[in-house]
């Protein structure tokens, strides 16, 4: 009778033992899917993942780099004046650009010698991002509720609000915040 209930209490340690292994199997597998679904919320929900095809934003962002972005950047408020935005290009929204915001909402921009104007203010916005002092005149745009004029940095390159046919950006054509540059990891870090 004493080796019987050895015999049963050897087998219930084996099935602890083993259902202990399921188990920690089990939360091993748990443990991975959580993380997985993690990053593909973060990748799909959260962050934007982009290259630079063309010089239109150097020397701020160069050809070739390639950056994150913020899609939640702007939840509750929209772009300020001089930030980086990715959005889909009014004019064809199969394709994404990148640039700065000049304009905002309400706003009227005029660009005269080079130097933009908000407003018929007298003074010029900064343009110290400029790789060359900008030249031409244009305008001026009378920025609609809910949009944006968006230059590129190299402006004298750039095709930007003055050249398209629709030279707004609308606010639900935004993507999202251009934030950090991550490549080349000589040029890593925030974007300003």
């Amino acid at each position: 009778m004493h080796d019987r209930t050895e015999m049963r209490e050897s087998r219930r340690k084996r099935r602890r033992r083993r259902n202990n292994g399921g188990r920690l199997l089990a939360e091993y597998v748990g443990m991975i899917l959580a993380v997985t679904a993690a990053i593909l919320f973060l990748v799909q929900a959260v962050v934007i993942n982009a290259r630079i095809p063309s010089p239109s934003m150097e020397k701020t962002i160069m050809t070739g780099d390639q950056l994150f972005g913020n899609r939640l950047a702007y939840w509750r408020d929209g772009p300020e004046r001089y930030d980086i935005i990715i959005f889909y290009f009014p004019d064809d929204e199969s394709q994404r650009f990148i640039k700065r915001v000049i304009g905002l909402p309400g706003e009227t921009v005029e660009i005269r010698s080079g130097k933009v104007y908000i407003d018929g203010s007298d003074h010029p916005l900064r343009d110290d991002f400029c790789p060359e002092p900008p030249t031409g005149d244009f305008g001026p745009y009378h920025v609609p509720e809910d949009s944006y004029f968006v230059l590129g940095d190299n402006r004298e390159i750039s095709k930007d609000s003055r050249y398209w046919k629709n030279p707004y950006v609308s606010r639900d054509e935004i993507i999202g915040e251009a934030m950090f540059r991550y490549w080349p990891l000589s040029r890593m870090g925030m974007l300003k």
